[in-house]
């Protein structure tokens, strides 16, 4: 970067990697990126871009590798513009991350300062050493604040208390320019003893100095195992029980919590604890799980529910769809939060969960035929649906991705043919959450008529009533739609399934934003105190599910993480993580390099075609970056990121190419060096979801004019004795948006055991995809915030 600091120097003439990182700092979607730099140079005589070039320098999004920046920085040295004039066009536009790129070097972080778990009451120390051209100065943060009195390269807190836990990150100033190192963890940990551990004594080590314990509790309390290590940098833990990993975001965290424990929760637990190649266990204890339940203010009798058999699965299994990104209809946001919501609590209530996005009409189909296959005699199956829908003339269908406008049922799946194959495998409970509208579809004249059994285990659970619209929240990030939200905090009670809608409806009931405009609808058919806290006894079919479950966990593997050894001396960690069954999430760490080795960089590329990945969306330093907003807090820091949606489309094995970028100090140009990698097919890509319907699964139909529980004629009925009784609704997509005026509602959604209900979907905000670039998640369950800004943008949409 020597070059950089001559400001005489054309811009044609910067080496590459300084006009690689300014292209990338400008590359970038804000106020201040290459756009505006554009605006400013039309603006001077000397380097007038026109707007012709620009619209050349904006196609350039739509080539492989493409670079806008890159081609108006060559227009600009092509007039003859100087490093000094882009500094003062930046330095106006106050692009500070630009200007870094650009400015003399100067400061050079020789050594960063490392994660670190340590025991209260030891000595903690940071090291941030830099040098720079002219004297360097060092200030230590703590998140954003100072910390006072450090100004030196080494940060001491002696004694470290349990305060001084946090993310710490060192300033460090040459002149008028500035670099900060990288941000470092610090855990506390209240260990009454110290374990002969001594204050400077954590490098390279790994103790374990918290054990688990356990312990005997109730059904419905909450399950909390902590345990401790300590080293540098900070280890890293997952939780197992009874010799298998756990798989929810919890899992993966020094405390482990289940917030309602049930049967199943029994076992023995350990945790497994890493740092670096390094590997160690907790002891194993048992968690002991009791059916009995205290009552009375001294809770001194126990009393054994014995006047009834309590009903039990054979075991649970849940198919949860989100459909976001259509290709002839409104795009929505909320499925993909909700969907992911969901998947964590039903795993919570031991369901196997499969949970996809955006699936083609085949790709649905055989999803469903695999979630068939994972039924049996006694088992507990849930199908939650999030996306566009329509129902007609009582049966409900649910919209693919690439469903034609306008659709018909031919293109679409009928909800009521998925309930006959289900019933066919003698299930203990169907539960159906359809989050979707139920208009009827004006261009859909077929009249599809499925004779259903007269079961007394089916729940519909509608996000709205009978020819009613649903509603999309307007917002710049994403967050649950407005049924999840209230479902989510009820799902894990331990109450009949009707009971739990019934609460679920009763408090979005009190949600101003949606009274009077949409209604939770409850279809059920349940005579039985049937709940999905429920405990698994396999029964007489172990065999059978044992190997479902084989067919399930197929569906499930992980790659396993993977060390990557280069020949310039460089190592590598490439690891993986699931955010849904169909989305791999690979990220890339540099473990070691060369003592000589100045930069170095690795990123994955030559993937699949089938995958159809955005390069400007792979190897990226922050995961919302690549789209990975929901599983951001559960994966390692410092890593390049990059999100693989769509696994269902993979048709060979996943191989790619690990590429090493590096250079050395006494050289500027980038020398590269691969590796070629093969994980098979990873998660759902096992089953190929993308082959033509294998099956005829949910296109059965049977020529029968009316059902027992599909009476045209009936009333609204929250239960009834003789089957389940559904709505006549249907709704078809037009590309049109029209404001709300008091358009849904109707008289047939005016009913003591319909509930207002609104989603945070299926409105036509936009056809257009949500921006990624800065989406935040919602992190707060403060409903009065969310209806503020619910009221101020709620739109209808006909579907």
């Amino acid at each position: 970067m020597s070059d950089s600091s001559d400001r005489s120097l054309n811009l044609n003439f910067l080496k590459e990697p300084v006009l690689r990182k300014l292209c990338e700092a400008l590359d970038k979607t804000n106020s201040k990126g290459w756009r505006k730099l554009g605006e400013m140079v039309g603006n001077d005589r000397r380097f007038r871009v026109s707007s012709d070039e620009m619209e050349m320098c904006s196609l350039k999004v739509l080539e492989l590798e493409g670079s806008p920046s890159r081609v108006l920085l060559r227009l600009m040295g092509d007039r003859g513009c100087t490093l000094g004039h882009l500094v003062d066009l930046l330095q106006t536009m106050g692009h500070t991350e630009a200007l870094q790129c650009v400015k003399p070097p100067g400061i050079q972080i020789l050594i960063q300062p490392q994660s670190v778990a340590i025991i209260v009451g030891h000595n903690l120390r940071l090291s941030c050493y830099a040098v720079g051209k002219a004297g360097v100065q060092f200030q230590w943060f703590k998140t954003k604040e100072e910390v006072h009195n450090s100004s030196s390269p080494d940060l001491v807190i002696s004694p470290v208390q349990l305060t001084d836990a946090g993310f710490y990150i060192c300033r460090v100033n040459c002149g008028d320019s500035f670099e900060f190192s990288q941000w470092a963890q610090v855990d506390v940990l209240n260990v009454a003893t110290s374990y002969g551990l001594g204050s400077h004594s954590l490098e390279g080590r790994l103790k374990v100095v918290i054990q688990p314990l356990g312990q005997r509790l109730l059904v419905g309390d909450s399950l909390q195992l902590e345990c401790g290590a300590v080293g540098r940098p900070i280890p890293r833990y997952q939780w197992h029980r009874n010799g298998v990993p756990l798989h929810f975001p919890e899992a993966s965290k020094r405390r482990l919590t289940i917030p309602y424990l049930l049967l199943e929760h029994h076992g023995k637990y350990r945790c497994e604890i890493c740092i670096n190649n390094e590997r160690t266990w907790t002891n194993e204890v048992d968690i002991l799980v009791d059916d009995v339940f205290a009552f009375g203010a001294g809770a001194s009798e126990l009393i054994l529910n014995s006047n009834q058999e309590q009903p039990y699965a054979t075991d649970k299994v849940a198919l949860l769809i989100g459909n976001l990104s259509y290709r002839n209809h409104p795009q929505l946001k909320a499925p993909m939060v909700d969907v992911y919501d969901l998947t964590n609590l039903l795993r919570q209530l031991n369901f196997k969960v499969v949970s996809l996005l955006d699936l083609t009409e085949s790709e649905m189909r055989n999803a469903v035929d695999e979630f068939l296959l994972l039924l049996h005699k006694g088992v507990y199956g849930l199908l939650y649906y999030a996306g566009h829908g329509y129902e007609n003339y009582g049966n409900s269908f649910m919209v693919p991705v690439d469903a034609p406008n306008p659709y018909h049922s031919a293109n679409c799946l009928c909800v009521q043919s998925i309930l006959k194959l289900m019933q066919e495998k003698e299930t203990g409970l169907n539960v159906f959450l359809l989050d979707m509208c139920r208009k009827r579809n004006i261009h859909d004249d077929t009249t599809p008529n499925i004779l259903l059994r007269v079961t007394a285990n089916i729940v519909f659970g509608y996000a709205t009533c009978q020819d009613a619209e649903a509603f999309e929240l307007s917002s710049s990030g994403f967050t649950n739609g407005v049924f999840v939200k209230f479902l989510k905090k009820r799902l894990l009670e331990d109450e009949k399934i009707t009971v739990l809608l019934d609460r679920v409806a009763e408090d979005m009931g009190q949600f101003d934003a949606t009274k009077g405009k949409q209604a939770l609808e409850i279809r059920s058919s349940l005579s039985e105190r049937r709940a999905l806290t429920d405990p698994v006894l396999p029964g007489d079919s172990s065999d059978m599910a044992l190997a479902h479950n084989r067919q399930w966990a197929k569906a499930h593997e992980l790659p396993e993480s993977m060390s990557l050894d280069f020949d310039c001396g460089a190592q590598i960690k490439l690891g993986f993580a699931a955010e849904f069954s169909n989305v791999l999430v690979i990220y890339t760490h540099i473990v070691k390099k060369p003592e000589d080795m100045f930069f170095c960089q690795a990123h994955v590329t030559n993937f699949s075609p089938d995958l159809d990945i955005d390069p400007k969306e792979m190897n990226r330093e922050t995961p919302e970056e690549t789209g990975i907003y929901l599983l951001s807090s559960s994966l390692p820091q410092h890593c390049l990121y990059t999100r693989l949606s769509s696994l269902q489309k993979l048709r060979d094995q996943l191989g790619f190419t690990v590429c090493l970028q590096g250079s050395f100090k006494a050289m500027d140009e980038l020398v590269d060096w691969t590796i070629d990698v093969n994980i098979g097919k990873p998660l759902i890509a096992r089953l190929d979801l993308y082959r033509t319907m294998r099956r005829n699964s949910c296109l059965q139909t049977c020529p029968m004019p009316h059902s027992p529980c599909h009476s045209p004629r009936a009333e609204h009925l929250h239960h009834h004795p003789q089957g389940l009784l559904s709505p006549h609704c249907s709704s078809p997509y037009l590309d049109v948006c029209e404001p709300l005026q008091g358009a849904v509602g109707g008289s047939g959604c005016v009913s003591s055991t319909l509930y207002d209900n609104c989603f945070s979907r299926y409105g036509c905000t936009s056809s257009d995809s949500p921006g990624r670039a800065s989406i935040p998640i919602e992190t707060t369950d403060d409903i009065n915030e969310l209806q503020t800004v619910f009221i101020n943008s709620l739109q209808f949409h006909h579907q």
